[in-house]
């Protein structure tokens, strides 16, 4: 009975019976108990153990979903098999007439969700996600608290999830902690699969439901286990319109934590234990309290919509901004390894059983506090450095949060920059000029702001040390893979004047010989006044006119030399090209905006020069590109010229 009224029973076929298949099966026992369904058929590659469906009559098994669907007639299908097979699956089950309810994450790729979305409209059907926190009233309780006030404004959401599993959790299918076979995506992480609710959750906190909802994810992902994906990761979630998102969450802790989610206002927080629908209140304005909160389930709420229209809890449609970050999780470089030595290590007759590392909890509690990425905290296994690739061998470091002195202009750099030889071509603080940082951008004085590091010319003074000094801050990558990034940055006065946002696009690519790097970076004005870039030659020291895109060289290499496209001087040459040689490595720089600014004798140092002889204004912003190939050896002006000639397409490519 449901409402006073009688219902019909609804056909059901599980898909996937074992492993996650045996909370289904629970499920259906105690659905079907009540009368609302009939388990119908079951499919799965092996046959079905005659416990297993205990209570559940005897349903017709097979191997074929499609035609299992069509021959019971099943009007909703459950579909639990592994992530890599949903979208085939799911397709097949409502092109064969079934409603759906597909567990999480609803796909391994962006594209194949768009496909079972396109499946949904084509067939008219409904399709459920199988995330059992979203169906919980506390989730619009929390959202009503917010709207009211109750907290002030919100200023950032965070997550903390910490829970052990043994190393068997990780060898318990083929797809297990995979993120791909061969070319199939399969997407097994701790973000992806088992804190999947956790990154659903946070973001039906926030109200955000689409794919455009999410602008871009900082993701830093790493593995204790000797896996493909992640167990031990954070993310950093930029809303199109909202506050940023940041989960931390491990399955390499010494026992389960319950995961939760905090939402940080000016006058108080939210927390919700999500796996136990609880909601502890702490307010200014009205003090602390706990509430636990009813959940609806899923397949209930599903057979409801099939017989009586009832509105789904959790659409596919509501899942667009999860599959978002779930992408920007696919296309992220591979976890990085923890060290041993940052783990403890069980065994048991010469086998690794477990593995757990120290204090992780109260690090993803941290970051969950602090609305911080493991590499804002101090965690000595989660630098910030993204890693660049050519043909699988890695060529540069990119150091995007550097820890450094104030005087030195913080900035992101490249660091070590080599050769496909293996040969160190950047140097980072030097003895004799310490601020300079590998191959990064910095210019000398913009509106009296030092973004280059060190004294400050001052006219009719010298250099001089003033309380000027910049910093460039990482906002956001909007693409990363390991051959390119791009990025989103703020110059920041010491003032605390935000003068501009920064996109800049780092690629690596192969070439005939050695490779090359090229750097595009866009500077937009943010102030309401023109902005002026200057150099020391601006303002009367000849010859400094530095500043801009600038690659220091390895001092220790002897016998230096500088030549450039037209044979000229180098220094303020205007040549397309300058080349830059030590001992075993050859750099031959390429762009058509600025003069030269070179360096041999003193240290190796390069780059061209925005404010040449003259200050440089910037009503709106100004884009800039250099292409710099790295070579073994020293190259001849000619063998420099050929490899120019080869970049081609590299070159006049946007």
């Amino acid at each position: 009975m449901m409402n006073g009224t009688t219902t019909r029973t609804v056909p059901v076929v599980l898909a996937g019976v074992y492993g996650h298949g045996w909370w289904h099966l629970e499920n259906l026992r105690r659905l079907t108990e009540g009368g609302q369904v009939r388990l119908a058929g079951v499919c799965d590659v092996r046959e079905i153990e005659p416990g297993l469906l205990r209570g559940l009559g005897v349903p017709e098994w097979s191997t074929d979903l499609g035609r299992l669907v069509e021959r019971t007639g099943a009007e909703v299908t459950i579909l639990v098999t592994p992530i890599q097979t949903h979208r085939d699956l799911a397709i097949r089950a409502l092109e064969a007439g079934s409603h759906l309810l597909l567990e999480k994450p609803p796909a391994s790729t962006l594209a194949g969700f768009g496909e079972i979305e396109a499946a949904v409209r084509r067939t008219g059907l409904a399709c459920q996600v199988g995330f059992q926190s979203l169906g919980s009233a506390a989730i619009p309780a929390i959202r009503r608290l917010v709207a009211e006030g109750v907290i002030g404004r919100v200023h950032g959401i965070g997550v903390a999830g910490a829970w052990e599993r043994p190393s068997a959790y990780f060898t318990r299918s083929a797809w297990a902690g995979r993120r791909r076979a061969g070319r199939v995506d399969v997407m097994d992480g701790a973000l992806t699969n088992p804190f999947a609710h956790a990154v659903a959750t946070a973001l039906a906190v926030a109200g955000k439901d689409t794919a455009d909802d999410v602008a871009g994810v900082d993701a830093e992902l790493f593995h204790a286990n000797p896996i493909e994906a992640d167990d031990t990761s954070c993310l950093r979630i930029h809303l199109s319109d909202g506050p940023p998102i940041t989960i931390a969450v491990t399955l390499t802790a010494d026992r389960r934590h319950e995961p939760y989610v905090t939402v940080h206002g000016t006058e108080g927080r939210i927390t919700l234990t999500y796996t136990l629908d609880r909601v502890r209140v702490e307010s200014r304005a009205r003090g602390v309290s706990t509430t636990t909160y009813a959940r609806a389930d899923l397949l209930e709420n599903l057979v409801s919509h099939v017989r009586e229209g009832v509105p789904l809890l959790v659409p596919l449609r509501r899942t667009g901004a999860f599959m978002r970050v779930l992408e920007e999780i696919r296309l992220a470089p591979d976890p990085l390894p923890i060290p041993d030595v940052h783990q403890e290590i069980e065994q048991e007759n010469g086998v690794v059983v477990r593995r757990t590392i120290p204090g992780v909890a109260n690090l993803t509690a941290r970051s969950a506090e602090h609305l911080a990425l493991f590499s804002e905290l101090d965690v000595p296994w989660a630098a910030p450095r993204a890693v660049l690739k050519v043909a699988g061998r890695a060529v540069a470091e990119y150091n995007w949060r550097p820890e450094l002195a104030t005087t030195l202009s913080p900035r992101p750099y490249l660091h070590p920059v080599r050769t496909l030889g293996g040969v160190a071509v950047t140097e980072v603080n030097p003895a004799d000029h310490v601020h300079h940082l590998g191959a990064s951008i910095a210019v000398a004085d913009i509106c009296g702001r030092n973004f280059w590091g060190g004294r400050t010319y001052v006219r009719g003074r010298g250099p001089t040390w003033l309380n000027n000094h910049g910093v460039q801050n990482h906002v956001a990558f909007t693409r990363r893979d390991e051959h390119a990034f791009t990025e989103t940055l703020r110059w920041t006065g010491v003032d605390g004047l935000d003068l501009i946002e920064e996109s800049r696009r780092v690629t690596a690519r192969p070439l005939r010989r050695g490779w090359a790097l090229d750097v595009e970076f866009t500077l937009t004005n943010l102030t309401r006044e023109p902005l002026t870039i200057e150099s020391s030659a601006t303002k009367g020291r000849a010859g400094a006119g530095y500043g801009g895109f600038f690659w220091r060289a390895p001092g220790a290499s002897a016998d230096r030399t500088a030549f450039t496209a037209w044979n000229d001087e180098p220094h303020g040459s205007r040549a397309p090209w300058l080349a830059m040689s030590g001992d075993d490595w050859t750099l031959v720089f390429v762009q058509d905006a600025d003069p030269w600014f070179v360096r041999i004798d003193e240290y190796p140092g390069a780059g061209p020069a925005l404010a040449w002889e003259h200050p440089l204004v910037v009503e709106r912003g100004l884009t800039r590109r250099v292409v710099t190939v790295i070579a073994d050896g020293r190259l001849t002006p000619a063998e420099a010229a050929a490899l120019v000639t080869d970049l081609g397409d590299i070159q006049r490519e946007r």
